[in-house]
């Protein structure tokens, strides 16, 4: 019997999101915000414009964001190398260590799921799916 991708598509997504909102309960970090310390510290430093074009957000939107980022000593602003006009943000060290333990508890959450949850042969059907969820994205 063959899976209708529709149906299955549909299944996914709900139970990503379901899982997605659960982990978000318990973070300290708002969405946006934590997305935007995760391009920091995987790109490096960027401008406000090209944090909100990678966010997809308007620039005004991205500007609020910054502020509360900057405000709380999560990124600061460093003068372009090469573009006096250009302000670039950078992730500080504070930053990177409320985005790494925000994941590790979302982490630590999942394992803990995993290992209360899942025998061990759903658990090697779940390492399964997480290489088919790659491949799909």
């Amino acid at each position: 019997m063959d899976t209708d991708p529709l149906e299955l598509a549909a299944d996914l997504r709900l139970a990503i999101g379901t899982l997605v909102r659960r982990l978000r309960v318990g973070d300290e970090l708002p969405q946006n915000q934590a997305a935007v310390l995760g391009w920091l510290v995987r790109e490096g430093p960027r401008t406000t414009s090209e944090l909100a074009d990678l966010q997809r957000v308007r620039h005004q939107s991205m500007a609020r964001t910054v502020a509360l980022l900057t405000e709380a000593g999560l990124v600061e602003q460093r003068r372009h190398a090469t573009d006096g006009r250009k302000v670039l943000l950078a992730v500080t060290e504070a930053g990177t260590r409320a985005l790494h333990t925000q994941r590790a508890r979302r982490e630590g959450e999942i394992a803990a799921a995993i290992t209360e949850r899942l025998d061990p042969e759903e658990r090697r059907r779940l390492a399964d799916a997480v290489d088919l969820l790659r491949r799909l994205a």
